[in-house]
Formats: C-alpha cells, sequence, structure tokens
C-alpha cells in the first residue's frame, strides 16, 4: 500500500499539513491575545459596548489572568498530553478557544471579561506545551526547526488578524468571526494522526508504523520508516524507569541540569525583552509616543503596523533557521533588541525633559524589537527548548519553563501601567534592554548549536562548556 500519492515517494507535503493544522489553535490564540490592544482602547472609551468603561485596574487583569492560569495551565497540559494523546490535547486547546468568544458573546460584566481572559490561559498553555511537542514528534530532523517557527508565525499571524478585523469589524461580529476558527479546527483535525513516539510509549507499534510512513509519503515497509520507529523505541527504552518526580531527577542528573537551566533562560529571555507588554498595549504605548508629533497613523492602525512586523520576522525565522543555525539568530535578535529597547527608552526619557529627538523613532525602535521577538528570541526558545530533551523529559520541561515564563508575563502585564504611570516608562524599557544585552553575552558562552543534531552531540557541548566554566578559576 502507498502512503505518497500524486506527491512523489518521501514528499514532506503530509508533514507540512499536519503542521499547519497543528497551528490552527496557535493562530486562534494569537487572536485571542492580539484582541486585547484594539478592545482596550474601545472598552476604555466612552463609545465602550458595554457602557460603563472600563478602568485600568480590570484591564490589567484582563491582560495578565490568562497568564496567571497558565502557570498550572502548562503542568496540566503536560499530564494530559502524556495521558491521553497530543491529538486529544489539541482538540482540547481548541475547545477552551471557542469557550472564550462564548464567554464574550454572552456577558459583558466585568467578572465575564475576566474569566473569559482567564480561559485564554488554557490555550497559552495548550499552545506553547502541547504544540512544540507534537510538531519536534511528526517532524524530520532536516526541517524540525522551520515546522517548528510555524508557531511563532502562527501566533504573530492571529496577531495581525484580529488588528486588522478590530479596526473595521463592529464588537461582535469580531467574537463570532473568532469562534469559527477553533469550531473549524475541530472538524478538520478528527482526520489527523497522533504522533509516533507516543504511540510508540503505549506499545501501539502498528499504528505507529503506519503514521511514519504517512508523515514521510513513503511504504510501510520501506526500510527507513522501520528504522525510524526502531529508533525510537530505542529512545523509550532509554527512558524506562519511574515517570514520577522527573524534575527531581533532571536536577540530580548534572547533564541533564545544565540543559535545563539553558531552556529555562532561553525561554525567560523571551517573555522579559519587552515583547508581551508592547503587544498587549500597543495602542496605548503608541498613543503616548504620537502626543503632539503629527503622526498621521491611528494608535490602533501602528499596532497593526507592529503585528505586520511581527509576522514578517516569524516568516523570516522558518526560512532561515535551517541555514543559519539557532545560535547565531538567538544571538542577533538578543543584541538588536535589547539596543532598541534602550533607544526607545531614551526617547521617552527625553519627551519627559521636553528634549527633541525624532517622531519617527518609537515606531522603528518598536518594530525592530517586535522583529527581533518573532525573528529569533520566541520561535529559538521553542526549538531549542524542545530539541535538548528526550520524550521523556520533554513535556515536563516544556512546563516548568512556560510555567516560569508566564508567572514573569502574569507580572509585567499587572505592574507595566501602573508602573509606567508611576515612575515613567522608560525604566520599564530599559529593564527590557539590559536583559536582552545580558542574554546575547549569555550565548555565546553557552548555548550550543543543536541544529540537525543528535542529543548525544548536545549534551557533549553542554558538558564540554561545563570543563571550560570550571577551568577558568583554576587559571
Amino acid at each position: 500500500m502507498k502512503f505518497y500519492g500524486l506527491f512523489g515517494e518521501g514528499s514532506r507535503v503530509n508533514q507540512f499539513i499536519c503542521a499547519f493544522l497543528i497551528n490552527v489553535p496557535v493562530f486562534a490564540y494569537g487572536a485571542s491575545i492580539g484582541w486585547m490592544s484594539p478592545m482596550t482602547l474601545l472598552l476604555q472609551s466612552d463609545k465602550s459596548p458595554r457602557g460603563t468603561p472600563l478602568t485600568d485596574l480590570e484591564v490589567s487583569y484582563m491582560a495578565s489572568i490568562a497568564y496567571l492560569v497558565c502557570i498550572p495551565g502548562d503542568f496540566i497540559m503536560a499530564y494530559i498530553g502524556d495521558w491521553i494523546g497530543r491529538k486529544r490535547t489539541l482538540m482540547l486547546i481548541s475547545a477552551s478557544c471557542a469557550a472564550t468568544w462564548i464567554m464574550l458573546l454572552f456577558s459583558m460584566e466585568v467578572w465575564a471579561l475576566i474569566l473569559a481572559r482567564a480561559l485564554v490561559g488554557i490555550a497559552m498553555a495548550g499552545c506553547y506545551v502541547t504544540c512544540p511537542i507534537y510538531i519536534k514528534e511528526i517532524s524530520d530532523d532536516s526541517i524540525r526547526g522551520a515546522l517548528g517557527c510555524l508557531i511563532v508565525l502562527s501566533h504573530t499571524t492571529g496577531n495581525l488578524f484580529l488588528y486588522v478585523i478590530g479596526d473595521i469589524l463592529s464588537y461582535r461580529t469580531i467574537l463570532w468571526t473568532c469562534l469559527s476558527i477553533p469550531a473549524f479546527h475541530l472538524v478538520l483535525f478528527m482526520m489527523m494522526p497522533e504522533t509516533p513516539s507516543y504511540l510508540v510509549k503505549r506499545g501501539r507499534t502498528e499504528e505507529a508504523i503506519r503514521v511514519v510512513a504517512w508523515l514521510r509519503c513513503r511504504n510501510i515497509t520501506d526500510s527507513s520508516v522501520t528504522s525510524e520507529v526502531q529508533l525510537l523505541q530505542k529512545e523509550q527504552k532509554n527512558d524506562e524507569g519511574s515517570n514520577k518526580f522527573l524534575l527531581k531527577a533532571i536536577f540530580k542528573d548534572r547533564t541533564l541540569s545544565r540543559a535545563f537551566r539553558l531552556a529555562m533562560v532561553v525561554t525567560l529571555a523571551r517573555e522579559v525583552c519587552g515583547a508581551v507588554p508592547v503587544m498587549n498595549f500597543a495602542g496605548e504605548i503608541f498613543a503616548i509616543a504620537s502626543k503632539e508629533n503629527g503622526l498621521v497613523l491611528s494608535p490602533n492602525q501602528q499596532a497593526m503596523l507592529l503585528g505586520a512586523v511581527q509576522v514578517a520576522g516569524s516568516a523570516l525565522a522558518s526560512s532561515i533557521i535551517e541555514k543559519a543555525g539557532r545560535k547565531f539568530i538567538l544571538f542577533t535578535t538578543s543584541l538588536i533588541s535589547g539596543l532598541s529597547m534602550c533607544v526607545l527608552a531614551s526617547w521617552f526619557l527625553a519627551r519627559d525633559y521636553e528634549l527633541y529627538l525624532p517622531n519617527w523613532l518609537p515606531i522603528v525602535t518598536l518594530c525592530l524589537c517586535i522583529f527581533c521577538d518573532s525573528s529569533g528570541l520566541a520561535p529559538m526558545s521553542l526549538v531549542i527548548a524542545g530539541e535538548i530533551f528526550s520524550f521523556k523529559y520533554r513535556g515536563t520541561v516544556m512546563a516548568a519553563t512556560m510555567s516560569t515564563a508566564s508567572l514573569a508575563d502574569f507580572f509585567q502585564l499587572l505592574i507595566f501601567k501602573p508602573l509606567a504611570n508611576t515612575i515613567g516608562i522608560h525604566a520599564a524599557f530599559y529593564f527590557f534592554g539590559f536583559f536582552c544585552i545580558f542574554m546575547s553575552i549569555y550565548v555565546i558562552f553557552y548555548v550550543p548549536e543543536t541544529k540537525a543534531r543528535c542529543l548525544d552531540d548536545i549534551y557533549d557541548d553542554l558538558n564540554k562548556s561545563k570543563k571550560k566554566t570550571k577551568e577558568i578559576p583554576a587559571a
């Protein structure tokens, strides 16, 4: 029986089809995050569809609650993914997205708005825990980085989609449009397979062979299909043993603990680069920056510009990651993002002292920050964290790193507006800038290249780096 049909033996088309459908919930989640920017401006205005404008505190809770829910949600999604499989978990993510829009359609009370945003935290957890794992487990090594970057591309496209329709459609029309996306996914994704790694883990070897054959567009009797399944079985055998207290097992192993620290740092770098508060409060940031400067674009249209830059950056990441490598991209984008945030902070500080600086500077620096986040910091953190652990530890590590990142995002979004109003928005941007510059230095000395490499080679580099670090004091 042939599995490659019109596309030719060895075609990757089925992997791309599967990866596209895996990322539909990510697109829906991106739209729910992008919803905050235009809707904050609307719900806090005199034209608010709920009648009474929302306060800054209410908006801060709406923006931040999803990240708080995401903290336990990351571990829950990792557990569910290992329990019922990646496919069913992904469908659960779409269901939570649908519930968000249904809640917003039925009520405009403050408690309902906050609860709806809390449901976004479930989708967030699934999109950044389950989806990277799913893609890693269906992809050839030669394209796993490119397919992994589709997560950020889908997220950013969802942001831009909401910015656009938020500027041209009515409040309720937006909600109905967004509800149709997860509903569409729930129907289509029933046709997609479970991941081979999960099937092997459950002892469903024959089904795993059929799935690998379909994904690789080869016959089930092809030797490369058999070899791939045997490698998965070998990985499972190496991971045999108790599945309890995996984080404790990681910290007891020196190589795994170093890999975990690496995953944690690259994940936090993305969250603390400034992109999260910028994208949630883009309209308001531009409103501050555009006072009395004669800019033609409205605050929300300028936020749409950021969304377009974000999509361009994530598209670039997908196209160059397998050529340029993870380390170079992460270093370059960290450094440029840090410098741009420092320049933006200086612009706001100079404005407070009534010093003249070009009016276009905030737009350029914000675009640079968002471009660097979507082309390097965001996709590289996901790809690297997924590549440096085996099946047994992958879900737990992704849950732990994303939970920590979600906690950082929660506090950022909760205090960003009050802090900006109290001590000045420049202080926040200086912090983001210095952190990114620190990250670029960290990448040079501690982050190994993971492109198309097996775990043994990556761990050898980690151990060599550790030995070099120890030798320095002795010198």
